[in-house]
């Protein structure tokens, strides 16, 4: 049949695809435009299956707060310039739009979410069809807290959540601490919190140093202990040395702003 070229426009805005990919599917679907729209998103999952092996390594990393919740999003693709289309932008803001107002408690509950009548999943594969990229729902991370904030390092490729205890937290503050995460890259947000293995792991490279320097044997465990506390002043969120002012760590900077951070959580492209 005939496909005119409003018609081709109506799926266009309906989907975001390419006029030919529209006018394709209209065809296919005999002007049908629910079986069109289906079939641009059949497109899609074969190209995510066919692609599946490949690198999604690009993609857009946004994070938002709302009251007492905090999320980030990372949305992946396989090209820089897919990244930075509008689109692309604007459909990993409108998944995060969605984790803020349903807060699921994992990846997997939010790719089932729906927008618009569409899993989240099967956007992500509609998208995939438009571009012609593997794309993936990267990362999810969210925290709860009194105070929450967020931060979003210019370009999209990194951001930051933190908690706070207390239900008033001066906003620059909190971005302050957001920030550091952001640019410190802290393991954990204190020594109680630190992975055992990564404590393990620690002591025994103290202890291997230590021992590489000849120190006696019967003091590489005390060597590797005050060496395991310089990791945590350095690699722990509240015991480094805070950027704007390294004569204070941050936890001091917290309590001279009657401030309490609860927990952090920090998202780039190509995290393991």
């Amino acid at each position: 049949m005939a496909v005119t070229m409003a018609e081709i426009s109506k799926l266009r805005t309906m989907t975001g695809a390419g006029m030919m990919d529209c006018k394709n599917a209209l065809t296919e679907s005999n002007g049908d435009f629910d079986k069109a729209v289906e079939v641009i998103r059949k497109r899609g999952q074969a190209i995510a299956a066919k692609r599946s092996d490949r690198e999604a390594s690009e993609g857009c990393v946004l994070a938002t707060t709302k009251g007492d919740f905090a999320a980030i999003v990372a949305v992946k693709c396989e090209t820089d310039f897919v990244a930075k289309n509008a689109d692309f932008i604007g459909l990993t803001q409108s998944i995060l739009d969605k984790a803020i107002d349903d807060k699921p408690n994992s990846t997997e509950a939010l790719a089932a979410l729906q927008i618009n009548g569409n899993s989240i999943a099967d956007l992500i594969a509609e998208r995939s069809g438009i571009t012609g990229e593997k794309m993936e729902l990267g990362f999810y991370e969210f925290v709860t807290g009194a105070t929450t904030a967020a931060y979003i390092h210019p370009g999209n490729k990194l951001a930051t959540i933190v908690a706070y205890a207390e239900a008033s937290v001066d906003a620059q503050v909190a971005r302050d601490v957001a920030m550091q995460a952001a640019a410190m890259n802290p393991v954990s947000l204190d020594r109680n919190s630190v992975p055992a293995d990564i404590i393990e792991k620690e002591l025994e490279i103290g202890k291997d140093k230590a021992r590489q320097e000849g120190k006696p044997e019967e003091m590489l465990d005390k060597i590797a202990q005050g060496r395991l506390n310089k990791f945590y002043q350095e690699s722990t969120l509240v015991e480094q040395a805070f950027i704007k002012d390294s004569k204070i760590s941050v936890v001091q900077y917290l309590k001279q702003n009657n401030a309490t951070a609860t927990d952090f959580k920090r998202v780039t492209l190509n995290m393991e």
